[in-house]
């Protein structure tokens, strides 16, 4: 079952996207292309605050038209985090359809992509607590804004780019979710 979040402050909830993405995301190499735009300090993080769709919109369609105008040396790719809805992973996926149609009626289909991550994410032919939906699995509902160059500049530096899946979910099943558990941003989680 989906419970609402924890109230926090936007830097409680920057510092424990961090954590994840320094200590999962790039620490367990789910992604062998975050740590190069991290160590560069290309990655923004925006804490919304909205708790209804209208408000969500308005938040994805700024940091949309942001990343399309800005320098990719400066602002690379951008995680929207959202602590204060889209709980439900239902609703989120609901929520994920309209901000690609968002991203079309912008005409920035071909230019940007976005990437979907939440606490309970799970994927379509898994159980909720398969160790494998953790590849997906963020602290808070997170839209991953991504420059379709910067993907392809990736994967063709990365000889076998379609392998990544299989490799992470043989990561996290070596893992498992007693590893996982144990760490620190889960801990520290935990504990608050």
């Amino acid at each position: 079952m989906n419970t609402p979040l924890p109230a926090r402050s936007d830097d409680e909830v920057v510092a424990l996207t961090r954590a994840w993405l320094e200590q999962a995301v790039i620490g367990l190499n789910l992604c062998p292309f975050a740590k190069s735009v991290h160590v560069k300090d290309q990655v923004r993080y925006r804490v919304s605050h909205g708790q209804d769709w209208n408000s969500l919109a308005g938040d994805l369609e700024e940091e949309l038209a942001l990343l399309a105008q800005a320098d990719p040396e400066q602002i690379d790719t951008t995680l929207l985090i959202i602590p204060l809805a889209l709980a439900d992973f239902h609703e989120y996926n609901d929520f994920l359809d309209w901000a690609d149609q968002l991203l079309e009626r912008m005409e920035l289909d071909g230019e940007l992509q976005i990437a979907s991550f939440h606490p309970h994410y799970q994927f379509a032919d898994a159980q909720p607590d398969d160790i494998e939906n953790y590849s997906n699995r963020s602290p808070f509902p997170i839209l991953h804004l991504l420059r379709e160059s910067s993907i392809d500049r990736a994967v063709a530096a990365y000889p076998d780019a379609a392998a990544i899946f299989e490799k992470n979910m043989a990561t996290l099943r070596n893992l498992g979710l007693t590893g996982w558990n144990l760490l620190p941003f889960v801990v520290s989680n935990r504990q608050r």
